[in-house]
């Protein structure tokens, strides 16, 4: 999957903003308060109405006041996300809209729309139309319909006026297109991994990927030694190459069904838990294991993956995150480090301000001033601390 545009709107520090023609590696830039987390939050919220319902995900954005907490501020009218995206690169663009209000003072889904567009001319082709919970979706198969009169539609109605159309109706193989678009908003990964989460041991259990927080850690890590032995061994020889002593890594099940992790320093015959690790070498290993999952997510959000971490060794991570999206995962940064930054080209870079106390994305290859010393030879790091990018400085 591609995300090619995202537009938000009324969306906490997003009054209405929009991001055009994405690459699969996007790096933001900006100062604390200026919506580089409510952008990942964004995701964050749309996982999580499809897993539930936006009831649910509203109130954990903005707490009990729910939808009022998350509009934005002195803004009328509804919360608005749209997406362009690609389920695949052969598949044509789709548009999923998902437009927020509400009604008798609940949230409702006042708009759901998913539509594609087949070829260059004509109205895009609606494969799902939904307000406040009735609506209707298309049962054919994409590839399989040539002409609009063809789509073969039936009518739904929801049990609420907040759960995704596209929740419900991704349980029924008769709807593919909406079927795949759950899969993959099922799957996106938000980030928010707790180096205190990934310490503990955990009960013996079963973890193919690592969870936001990262508290599955070593379970995730026994999964691999068990099951995929050769990329478990390539992350090794990673996190040695990074973490100076490290000579293995495993999951061990204790007698009373608790999962250790263990760390083998060659300095030291006994190995040692991951509690007694420092938080650079525990922050590695999760972000390697993220990294080469054998079955990659399809969205991967990471808030400044330099805390932590010795600088020398984000350009190196910033490449990996790259040939992550190249494989196709698209990946979504944040950072505050100009080494990470010095990794990144012209085309992966946007950064942050605050107008009027709303955010503004600028995209650094529309800077003239910033594409012509990149042009040059320079390095986004140095140009960041130097100045160049305007409006970012608190």
């Amino acid at each position: 999957m591609q995300i090619e545009s995202i537009r938000i709107k009324n969306f906490k520090c997003f009054r209405d903003v929009t991001m055009k023609d994405l690459p699969r590696f996007c790096v933001l830039v900006g100062a604390n308060g200026t919506g580089k987390s409510t952008l990942f939050n964004v995701f964050g919220f749309l996982r999580d109405s499809f897993a539930s319902n936006i009831h649910t995900a509203l109130a954990k954005q903005g707490g009990s006041r729910g939808f009022q907490e998350v509009r934005s501020r002195g803004a009328e009218g509804g919360i608005e996300i749209e997406l362009k995206f690609r389920i695949s690169k052969d598949e044509p663009l789709a548009t999923y809209l998902l437009a927020i209000d509400e009604q008798d003072e609940q949230p409702v889904v006042s708009r759901e729309l998913l539509k594609y567009r087949r070829g260059r001319h004509g109205q895009p082709w609606h494969f799902l139309d939904f307000k406040h919970g009735t609506g209707t979706a298309v049962t054919n198969e994409l590839d399989k319909v040539k002409d609009i009169k063809d789509l073969k539609r039936e009518e739904q109605t929801l049990k609420s006026p907040d759960i995704l159309a596209i929740k419900g109706l991704a349980q029924f193989e008769r709807f593919p297109v909406v079927k795949a678009l759950g899969t993959l908003i099922e799957n996106w990964h938000v980030s928010d991994f707790h180096i205190s989460r990934a310490r503990p041991e955990q009960d013996a259990g079963h973890a193919e990927h690592l969870s936001a927080e990262g508290e599955n850690l070593s379970l995730v890590t026994q999964f691999l030694y068990n099951r995929h032995r050769t990329i478990f061994d390539t992350i090794l020889e990673k996190l040695a190459q990074r973490v100076p002593g490290i000579s293995q890594v495993y999951a061990k099940t204790t007698e009373e069904g608790r999962v250790l992790l263990r760390f083998q320093d060659q300095s030291f015959q006994e190995p040692f838990l991951a509690r007694h690790v420092s938080d650079g070498t525990l922050k590695m290993l999760a972000y390697l294991i993220l990294l080469y999952d054998p079955k990659p997510h399809p969205l991967l959000c990471v808030e400044e993956p330099e805390n932590q971490l010795y600088p020398t060794l984000l350009t190196e991570l910033a490449e990996e995150f790259r040939t992550y999206a190249q494989g196709g995962g698209q990946v979504f940064v944040s950072t505050h480090s100009p080494d990470f930054l010095n990794a990144t080209t012209l085309d992966e870079v946007f950064w942050l301000t605050k107008q009027q106390g709303y955010t503004q994305i600028i995209r650094a290859k529309e800077n003239a001033q910033v594409a012509a010393y990149m042009a040059e030879g320079d390095k986004m790091g140095y140009l960041w601390k130097q100045g160049f990018f305007p409006g970012v400085d608190p």
